[in-house]
């Protein structure tokens, strides 16, 4: 059944039945085989027998004699929808083919949709748009205020063109108005672009919009259809809600006033009445709630067009009085607002007569039946729509979504709306059918991850960033390692805001899912370095592995910040390590090749093995602490920086070095110390001299720092006492000792190598430098009694300086609400802002002789043991390590005597000699297993030698005593007087 009201017009719009007359003007009738219909702004279209025929309905018009026109179309054209827009109407032939209607009534083929199958069209004023099977939408027409959403300044066009700004989105729904768009996503997203005089995009202002644009207050508002009017729109929300917005001048928003909205607001009157459709004319609007058969109207009624039997504007919802007989065999399936008309198209209760087909949306993997038993014809079938799933990056975006509990409709920046679930079962059958997976490798590298927009514009198509790798992770090894390295490209080529949400979406994955990406681009990354290892090069080697890398230091910094239980050796490729291996072999190489021709051979090689690695050691996540220090104790030198001192100036002469050192001196050339007392000597000093400089400069008689109660611990001044360029140059000590790998003194808490490491401090840093202080402000945060105020507030003093710490509400009080802000804030200027000048200078001189990322590759804690050291003395496995050379082997009298004596050192004795040996008196970072001690017999000597020993090397070379008692004296002389204490 059809009813209709509004403007006079040929009775019964000429189809071939009996018009029934009811009150307030509407009529009825039961035209055979009206399948559906549209109404435009000139005139109206009907589909009978798929077959169109139009009416026109303007005055101008009425020369056409008033008579419907059969649309001219080819003998196949079987039309299954029209919709008419200003001048013209586009039609939807079976197969998903697009025809044109001119004034003329011909029909044409669109083109440029030739072999495109589309499932949606809508017309505006003067403008179209199409949908397509798999998810692509094209817009043609007029671009005057940005309606085709290309971009501001491009021209109007009469071919469709894709709109790629929207690539990737899944839509569920188009809409048109007279100068305005608007789409709906799967998910419930609504973008809106084009005219905006009014509000209809519902943006909060009138700027047109050129691009689509995501009506952010609609967000989780479940809507679930879209309608645009000439110069508003109405969207409708699962449950029914009604929201309307743009011109509301004669009333067409039904907010009972006839002025703009520029937000979507809700249709009040209707609040409650689960509303089940809604559609927008030129100035009016229509609602049907199916639980009551009921129509309402509102807006523009002056042709009659409200259908309440009288001529007004009217800006409340008021029933449209239809006929009896809709009430009892019928239910509404359509409404249509023209310009100066409404329509409702009924249709027989299920059961009695079926429905048209409603409109098809876009393919997805839910939409796929995979079964190993389909027959042969359904199975050409299944890939096809395989291929269309995997190519596109909107069906793909569109499938496995979690619509328990409508959780699809809560899609944000913070949940993907995946059912996570789903994809394994579902990727788990795919991958059992190898026609198919292989179907899906071939479209998704061809065709999908070619397809893929950098920046788009909503969160719905970074789903497949989630989706790919679970898919891939399946796959056979060269498959996978060809897809991965390809999806690492995208991902890194995706803009900052998109890769932060991805990001946001990585920290909360679920575990095993969180677990398995990290396994899949740690398993293509170790292969590949495996490759370089034995020279298995190639080109897509060299390109996929920094970029397999960079997406694992990616996740790792996510794991960390968001605290998961994924732990740091899940991200370490222990065959980074035979890189590692294979540049110290060609170190030794070089120390036992004699001729230029060699050198020559493996300096190229050390230089190519060495960008790799500078390449890798920006990522740190793959590298264990072995292989860090390795790549320090290994990394490529361009040549010698040297010093030259005096002993009893060592702090004047170095800084006046430094000072004139150019960075590249400093950061690239390896540090030999000279002292003018022994310039007949070659030898370099260097440990030497970092264990002196380092020990003068933290004295208390430097001034430059400020200690702890117990003075065990070094902090930056507040108001230092020395001129600022001290710090500079103390920091470039510090850098140089790094970057040399030199073990020095320096007593500072964990909280300087944060910050060096760009990781804010903490409270429990704080504790550490002053636990007094640190722990009552850990009693404060931990107080439980409910005291409202406590006997403090934010004025402080530190290092005899008083502080407010909120200088905008000086001498605030300390409460309950705010303990946690004044404990960050405490914590915050003690090591941060107190600091901030001097320890800028100290961080730029650090920098200054010593690449950040070799800083950055290590954490904190592992920063503080390279500079500084530890304190876990495990002398036994100094015995166990240690090898003899010459006369020496381990059952020699005087080796045997020798570990005797060692036993029966005390503790300070033990870490004398330590130092003695090596240089450094705490034990490098990886332990006491790093020193290998070497023994050897030391020539030419006399029972008055003392032993020597060699740092660089950790050789010591023991004179032949004749008895223990000399040779325990001698040890002991030499370790506390470090007499023959010298590096080679």
């Amino acid at each position: 059944m059809l009813c209709y009201w509004g403007a006079p017009v040929r009775e019964g719009f000429g189809l071939p039945d009996k018009v029934k007359h009811g009150k307030c003007g509407i009529r009825s009738m039961c035209p055979k085989s009206v399948e559906d219909m549209s109404a435009g702004r000139s005139f109206v279209g009907f589909i009978r027998d798929r077959k169109v025929s139009v009416l026109r309905l303007r005055d101008e018009d009425y020369n056409q004699d008033g008579k419907l026109k059969q649309l001219q179309l080819k003998k196949n054209d079987r039309i299954r929808s029209i919709v008419c827009g200003g001048a013209d109407a586009v039609l939807l032939a079976n197969g998903g083919r697009v025809l044109i209607m001119d004034k003329s009534t011909v029909c044409r083929p669109l083109k440029g949709l030739e072999n495109r199958q589309v499932i949606q069209i809508a017309c505006g004023d003067q403008h179209s748009m199409a949908l397509t099977k798999d998810g692509q939408l094209f817009v043609w027409g007029e671009n005057s205020h940005g309606q085709l959403g290309l971009g501001k300044g491009e021209p109007s066009t009469l071919s469709p063109q894709p709109l790629k700004s929207l690539c990737g989105i899944p839509l569920a729904q188009i809409s048109a108005g007279g100068d305005h768009s608007f789409v709906l996503s799967l998910s419930g997203v609504v973008f809106g672009w084009g005219k905006n005089s009014a509000g209809q995009l519902g943006l909060g202002d009138t700027t047109d919009r050129h691009v689509p644009t995501v009506v952010n207050s609609l967000n989780r508002k479940k809507t679930v259809s879209i309608s645009c009017g000439g110069e508003h729109t109405a969207t409708l929300s699962k449950g029914g809600t009604v929201f309307t917005f743009g011109s509301g001048g004669f009333g067409q928003l039904g907010h009972n006033a006839f002025k703009d909205e520029h937000h979507p607001r809700v249709v009040g009157e209707l609040w409650g009445s689960k509303v089940s459709h809604v559609t927008c004319g030129r100035c009016h609007t229509l609602v049907s709630v199916s639980s009551s058969k009921l129509i309402y109207s509102f807006g523009c009624g002056m042709q009659g067009q409200l259908g309440n039997g009288e001529m007004i504007k009217q800006s409340v919802p008021f029933p449209v009085d239809l006929l009896n007989e809709c009430d009892h065999e019928y239910m509404i399936e359509k409404l249509i607002a023209g310009e100066n008309h409404s329509f409702a198209l009924f249709f027989k209760e299920p059961g009695n007569e079926s429905k048209p087909n409603p409109s098809r949306g876009i393919v997805t993997f839910d939409d796929i039946m995979i079964d190993q038993s389909l027959p042969r014809s359904e199975s050409r079938k299944v890939i096809k729509d395989i291929n269309t799933v995997f190519s596109s990056a909107a069906s793909l975006n569109g499938s496995f979504l979690k619509t328990s509990c409508d959780i699809q409709y809560q899609t944000s920046v913070e949940n993907c709306g995946l059912d996570f679930d789903l994809v394994k079962t579902s990727f788990a059958k795919l991958s059992k059918n190898e026609r198919l997976i292989s179907e899906v490798v071939k479209v998704v590298q061809q065709k999908l991850l070619p397809s893929l927009n950098p920046n788009p514009t909503g969160v719905e198509s970074l789903r497949l960033y989630l989706l790919l790798p679970e898919l891939i992770r399946g796959l056979q090894e060269q498959q996978r390692t060809e897809l991965t390295g390809a999806l690492a490209s995208k991902i890194l080529d995706l803009s900052p805001d998109a890769l932060k949400v991805l990001e946001t979406y990585w920290s909360k994955l679920p575990d095993d899912w969180l677990k398995n990406l990290v396994d899949l681009f740690k398993k293509v990354s170790a292969m590949l370095i495996g490759r370089i290892a034995v020279e298995k090069l190639n080109r897509n080697t060299q390109t996929h592995l920094p970029k397999c890398v960079r997406i694992l230091q990616m996740v790792y910094q996510v794991c960390r910040s968001a605290h998961r239980d994924i732990t740091k050796s899940d991200f370490i490729i222990h065959e980074v390590n035979g890189l590692l291996d294979v540049l110290q072999t060609i170190h030794e190489d070089m120390n036992n090749w004699q001729f230029n021709l060699q050198i020559k051979a493996l300096m190229k090689q050390l230089k190519y093995y060495d960008t790799i690695l500078k390449d890798l050691i920006s990522l740190p996540c793959i590298f264990n602490l072995e292989a860090k220090c390795s790549y320090m104790k290994n990394k490529l030198w361009q040549g010698c920086f040297q010093l030259t001192l005096r002993r009893t100036a060592l702090l004047e002469d170095c800084f006046c070095q430094l000072r004139t050192a150019t960075q590249q001196h400093l950061r690239e050339k390896w540090l030999a110390v000279f002292y003018t007392e022994d310039m007949r000597k070659t030898d370099v000093n260097k440990k030497d001299f970092f264990l002196n400089v380092f020990k003068e400069l933290c004295a208390p008689e430097s001034q430059l720092f400020m200690y702890n109660d117990n003075n065990t611990l070094s902090w930056f001044p507040t108001q230092p006492s020395v001129e600022k360029e001290k710090y500079f140059l103390f920091g470039t000590l510090c850098g140089l000792a790094f970057n040399n790998n030199s073990v020095v003194n320096l007593p500072f808490p964990l909280a300087l190598f944060k910050k060096l490491c760009n990781v804010k401090p903490s409270l429990e840093d704080l504790i550490e430098f002053s636990p007094v202080l640190g722990k009552s402000l850990r009693y404060i945060l931990d107080y439980s009694d409910d005291v409202v105020e406590m006997d403090m507030n934010f004025t402080i003093t530190w290092n005899e300086t008083e502080v407010e710490l909120d200088p905008a509400e000086p001498g605030k009080v300390v409460a309950n609400y705010n303990r946690t802000e004044f404990v960050d804030k405490y914590v915050d200027y003690i090591l941060n802002k107190s600091v901030e000048e001097v320890f800028e200078e100290f961080k730029r001189g650090f920098f200054n002789s010593c690449h950040r990322h070799l800083v950055e590759m290590f954490e904190p804690e592992e920063l503080r043991g390279v500079l500084v050291g530890n304190e876990e003395y495990d002398w036994d496995i100094l015995k166990q390590n240690t090898t003899y050379e010459g006369l020496f082997y381990a059952e020699h009298p005087t080796i045997i005597s020798f570990w005797e004596v060692f036993d029966e050192l005390t503790s300070n004795e033990k870490k004398a000699f330590l130092l003695f040996l090596t240089g450094f008196e705490k034990v490098p970072i990886l332990g006491m297993s790093a020193v290998k001690m070497r023994v050897r017999p030391l020539f030419n000597f006399t029972q008055d030698h003392l032993p020597q020993a060699l740092t660089c090397h950790a050789l010591l070379e023991l004179p032949i005593y004749q008895s223990k008692k000399t040779l325990r004296a001698k040890v002991i002389e030499a370790i506390n007087h470090k007499r023959g204490f010298w590096e080679e």
